[in-house]
């Protein structure tokens, strides 16, 4: 494990993974994160959060962080606003494409159980076993979030939605990445960040690299004034977009082998670690 000697200069964006990154492994955020996306705040110095998470579960963390700035949700699929709660912007995967990709997922990997991700919502098939609670349990204003819908694929694909996921807890999950990205080709985008078979599909050219890059262009700022950090094959595109990439030391390897930098672990607030490094030369 490394830690960068220098900082780069002219940062003006910090985009920070959430799960495995800026969250500590048990979920929380420490103090000392909270410390340092204030005083980021204060410095003027922009940080975006860039996640695989939907915008239902980027709520929650307003709290808990402090931040209330416009955050990249659902692998790039949508621009959300932590402070008026809204969807700024969503690119979505159409029903007869999901069903498309679902049947050919299927066809070559029959235990898989599908579920759908519509931001504000989630359906599930029957045998798609949860690993963490679906939903918290209400919104910031109190309000009760709706139950997920349980059917076959047919009958859960109602409308758009920003994610398909794909699960076979039997597969390793980089082999079924590979085999999946190979079967679709370019009809969507395929990703992954978990340590097992959990794929997260999405639409064509979406990924967190195209939602960060919109929200760098509406603050007029370039991929070279931009720190990246993450820790999972979803943070790949992002951290190759941006001019300055970093690992951090609990990341899977191939986000370790592309990174600029391997900097201490998500436990060991890595995060504001480099903001504490990069606001050392405001």
């Amino acid at each position: 494990m490394t830690v960068p000697r220098e900082y780069p200069r002219g940062i003006k964006l910090v985009a920070t993974d959430l799960d495995g990154t800026l969250l500590h492994s048990d979920g929380s955020v420490s103090d000392r994160s909270r410390s340092a996306l204030k005083a980021a705040a204060d410095a003027g110095l922009l940080v975006v959060f860039v996640t695989g998470r939907p915008p239902r579960w980027l709520d929650v963390l307003v709290d808990e962080t402090g931040y209330v700035g416009v955050a990249v949700g659902a692998n790039g699929a949508v621009l959300y606003d932590m402070t008026t709660e809204e969807v700024i912007t969503a690119r979505t995967l159409d029903q007869a494409l999901m069903a498309e990709l679902g049947a050919a997922v299927r066809a070559e990997f029959p235990r898989v159980q599908f579920a759908v991700e519509y931001g504000n919502g989630f359906a599930a098939e029957p045998g798609y076993v949860h690993d963490w609670q679906i939903n918290p349990p209400y919104d910031r204003r109190g309000v009760a979030l709706a139950r997920p819908r349980v059917g076959e694929l047919d009958e859960i694909l109602t409308e758009p939605a920003m994610k398909l996921l794909a699960k076979d807890r039997e597969v390793d999950a980089d082999l079924f990445l590979n085999a999946v990205t190979a079967l679709v080709g370019d009809r969507a985008t395929i990703t992954h960040s978990s340590s097992f078979g959990l794929l997260e599909i999405s639409a064509p050219g979406v990924t967190k690299a195209t939602g960060l890059a919109d929200v760098a262009d509406r603050h007029g700022v370039g991929p070279h004034q931009v720190a990246a950090i993450g820790d999972m094959p979803n943070d790949l595109p992002m951290l190759q977009w941006a001019g300055h990439s970093y690992a951090v030391a609990n990341a899977h390897p191939s986000v370790i082998e592309v990174a600029d930098e391997v900097v201490d672990s998500n436990d060991d607030d890595a995060v504001a670690q480099l903001i504490e490094g990069l606001l050392n030369l405001q």
